[in-house]
């Protein structure tokens, strides 16, 4: 892929995300229901894991994915490779939301799952564009 199919990709990538968190927080903020097509995006919206230390996942999400977004628009290599850690720190993030829906809440937010491939998808482009200013 070329630098500027990376930039894409993480910057459309970013933005669907963002744009997720963004209903989620709205969602969260108002004390509406979700629209889910599994039923489980409640369980896990209200559950004590949807907040880290009183902050809304959703929110914390939103703030990363719009700093991705961003770091689509720059070249600068330090921007690059603090993009790269983001990323793969949400990935983490990620992998250990998914436990606690799978093994814990047993129940799955599709919107939650939805950001949490996106995150994958943005991990990977950032890497991708790190890996070309380290070379």
């Amino acid at each position: 892929m070329t630098e500027r199919h990376l930039r894409l990709t993480l910057a459309v990538a970013a933005a669907v995300a963002a744009a997720i968190a963004a209903y989620l927080t709205v969602v969260h903020y108002r004390g509406g229901a979700l629209v889910c097509a599994t039923g489980g995006c409640e369980t896990v919206q209200r559950s004590s894991y949807a907040e880290l230390l009183g902050v809304p996942v959703a929110v914390l999400g939103l703030a990363a994915y719009v700093v991705l977004l961003v770091s689509a628009l720059t070249r600068r290599a330090a921007a690059i490779a603090a993009a790269a850690g983001l990323a793969l720190a949400a990935v983490a993030f990620a992998a250990y939301l998914i436990y606690v829906q799978l093994a814990v809440l047993d129940a799955i937010c599709v919107w939650c799952v939805a950001a949490e491939g996106l995150t994958v998808v943005i991990a990977l482009a950032a890497s991708a564009r790190l890996l070309r200013v380290v070379e």
